[in-house]
Formats: C-alpha cells, structure tokens, sequence
C-alpha cells in the first residue's frame, strides 16, 4: 500500500498561470515608469529617457498581445513561460545597460525573473535561466552607459564595487533561486499528498457507505416487487389448471418470494446491525487492521497490554481503519519473523503499539519520516517504502486526535516501534472534535 498508491499528477503543478506573469510585468512597468521619470524630471539626472521608455513598451506591448491572445486562466507550458521570463531578464538588462549597469542599485532586481521560474518551473529550466541572468550582470559590470547623476559632474564607481554588486547578484540568484525552489517542491509535494489523501479517506468513506446505500435498495425494491408478487398470485390463481404454464407460475411465485427474503435482510441488517456496525470496541478495530496482512509468512502477535476500565468502544472511522491497516502493512513488509501488536488503556488515554523484528528505522531519517515521498527505511531493504503511503496514515490518524511516536526498540536500533496514542474521549467519539456533554455520557456508557 505504501509502493502501490499513486502519485498524483504534477504536471499542472509546474505550469505557470499567464496571468501571473501579466500582472506581475505590470506591476514592473508601473515601477520601470516611475523611476525613470523620478530620475529624469524629479531629480534632473541626465537620462536617455527615449530608449529606455522603449525597453519598457515593448513589455508593455507584450502583455496586450498575451492579454488579447490568450485567456486568464491559460497555463503556460514550461518553454513557454521560459521564454517569457528570459525576456523580462533582457528588458531589465537592457534598463540597467542604459542607466548605470552594476552600479545601478536596481540591479540587483535581476534576481526576480530566477525567483519566478524557481517556483514554478522544473529545475533545469531555472538552471539554464540562471546561467543567462549571471551572463548578463557579467556583461553589465562592463559593459554600460554611466549612472545618472548631477549634469556636469561625472560619477566613477571603483572596480572594487562593481565587483562586489556582481558578486552579490550572483549569490542573490543563487540563494534565492535555490530557497525558492526547495519551498514551492516542498509545499508542491505537500499538496499533491494531501489531495491522495482526501481521496483515500473518500474511498474508504465510500466503501462504509455501501450498508447505507443497500438499506435504501432494499426499501426503493420493497414497492414494485410487493406489484410483482401480487400479480405472480393472481397469475397462479387463474393458471393453476393449465399445464402448459403451471410450473412457470410456481417458479415465478417462488423466486419472488425469495427476492423478498433477500430484501428482508438487507432492511434487517441495517435497522439491527447499524448500531453495531458504526460502533467498535479497540481490540476488534486491531483485528480488523491486522486480518489482510496474517498471509504474508509474518506472524502477528497480539497482547493486551494494562487496561484499567471498561474497553473503549469507539465510532468506526475508515481513516483509523485505513491508517492502522497502513502502518501494520508497513511493519509487515520490514519484519523478519514477527510483529508485535500491543494494546492498552486507561481512563485517559487509548494507545497501541506495533513492533516489529526488521533492520529498524536509520537514525539520519527517523525524525523526518511522515514527509511525503520519502525513499527507503534502510538502504537496500527489501521492504516497502516510507513515502506517500505513510504519510497519508499518519495525517488520517492524526485527523482523528492521535499523536505518532516513530522509535527504534532496543538497543542496538533493531526493530522498528510504532506509537499511536489518542486521548480517550477523541478515541471514544471516532475522532470528532467537538460533543456534547450528553454525547460524553453516553459514550462512556453512563446516563444523564
């Protein structure tokens, strides 16, 4: 179950809005606009006020055509907006050569196209645009009109200088290229592993649904076949003396019956058993996660650990089902010979143990398991891994008030140990956050 649950498609994820990219070069025209008129007429710098006003239409004649082209909400495909963001890379370098080049404080907003593809295109693509940025400033701090100043007066920047703002270009790029994409992989991951998630919960949801729905088939059958048998009788009262469909009529009548039978228990099974159903004592719920996995040549050991207090019987909740189900395969596929389930409880708290005899978690990841999409347990394990699946039991437990201990037993790091513990009353009450005081009492087995 860990290997065999899909990723979920992340392709979409790495596709860049169009509109971001129009609204975000409008914002830059407005800002390229503002400075150049601040510096041209607000402070009187002499300015090439011409050429650069038309670096920063072509951006702007850009956005109309994109706008006019294509709809909002088109997805650009990664060559597409690389092609896009390398021309805001050179519209910008161009600003900068016509006004100063490195020594330009703006330069260092040359980082801003490398930051936009780190969180949205693959990294080879945000490589390769980066590698074009830093070309750039490089031509820059040679290449490039003097910096506006005072008419009349001649600004020179020591070499020294103009080295360190490509220095610091270059290492802005690097570091914010680097972080941008780390947190947008990060929280893509994240996204798609809990979309898996809601999708396991609504299947399992679906699946203990299907009680309810088959209650509803065998009330929505009971009127059109109670017409069936009605005239089945009557057809049998009239043809009883002819041969030729005596025995057809007998069968007819007779299976009608039965449908009927069938149907009686389905309505039987809901109206009696419901109760039963969506309620479920701890050492059942074990057995019931434990029974899929006892034919795989691992023996499972259950033992009751201390209990103080009657058995907790709590609310049937398919993520705890499914979460316990996940980890107890988990612990399957690791462990040697045995694995070890250990329950107990007390007036506060509902926990369960699982222990198995397998190589045990590596100390360099055991803090990090739970993160979707991790590899391995053990390098060369011939276990499952310990990627999406887990991550997925562990949130659904989580979801239902449980708090997750990940161990090593024993001293020597052999066997991996699995702690799930919830409070009593969220355990009780099928992990729902909020009952009323007369929901405790009864939950508990007391009257009001």
């Amino acid at each position: 179950m860990l290997e065999e649950t899909q990723t979920p498609n992340t392709r979409r994820s790495r596709s860049l809005r169009l509109n971001t990219l129009i609204r975000l070069r409008w914002l830059a025209i407005v800002g390229q606009s503002a400075a150049v008129l601040a510096v041209a007429y607000g402070l009187g710098f002499p300015l090439p006020v011409g050429p650069c006003f038309v670096l920063i239409a072509a951006s702007a004649w850009l956005n109309l055509y994109l706008t006019f082209r294509f709809p909002t909400a088109h997805l650009l495909p990664p060559v597409a907006a690389l092609a896009i963001l390398t021309f805001d890379a050179s519209q910008l370098a161009g600003l900068l050569y016509l006004t100063g080049g490195l020594t330009n404080p703006f330069s260092l907003l040359m980082t801003v196209p490398v930051v936009i593809s780190a969180t949205s295109l693959p990294l080879a693509w945000t490589a390769l645009l980066g590698v074009y940025v830093v070309g750039l400033a490089s031509l820059l701090a040679f290449f490039h009109l003097p910096l506006p100043w005072y008419p009349g007066t001649a600004l020179t920047m020591p070499f020294l200088y103009v080295a360190g703002m490509w220095i610091a270009v270059v290492s802005s790029i690097a570091f914010t290229g680097i972080y941008a994409y780390r947190v947008a992989e990060e929280a893509r991951l994240l996204a798609n592993a809990l979309a898996a998630t809601e999708l396991v919960l609504q299947r399992e949801q679906h699946i203990s649904a299907l009680d309810g729905l088959a209650a509803a088939a065998a009330h929505e059958l009971g009127t059109p076949l109670a017409t069936i048998a009605l005239v089945a009788r009557e057809m049998e009262k009239a043809l009883t003396e002819d041969p030729r469909f005596r025995e057809d009529v007998t069968l007819l009548r007779s299976q009608t019956e039965r449908c009927r039978e069938i149907l009686k228990q389905l309505t039987s099974l809901s109206s009696q058993g419901e109760a039963h159903l969506a309620r479920l004592p701890l050492t059942s719920l074990i057995e019931e996660t434990a029974a899929p996995h006892r034919d795989f040549g691992i023996e499972i050991r259950m033992e009751a650990g201390l209990t103080d207090g009657p058995e907790p019987v709590g609310r049937r909740n398919p993520g705890v089902i499914y979460g316990l189900g996940n980890l107890m395969e988990n612990a399957v596929d690791f462990a040697r010979e045995t694995v070890n389930v250990i329950w107990s409880w007390d007036a506060e708290t509902v926990h369960i143990r699982l222990v198995d005899d397998g190589p045990g978690f590596p100390a360099e990841i055991i803090d990090r398991i739970g993160e979707p999409y991790m590899s391995k347990r053990r390098t060369g394990s011939s276990g499952g891994g310990l990627g999406l699946g887990l991550f997925i039991a562990k949130t659904l437990l989580e979801r239902s008030g449980a708090t997750i201990v990940f161990s090593n037993a024993g001293d020597k790091g052999k066997g991996a140990t699995v702690d799930i513990s919830w409070p009593r009353e969220r355990f009780l009450a099928g992990g729902d956050e909020v009952f009323t005081d007369r929901e405790k009492l009864e939950i508990r087995g007391e009257t009001a």
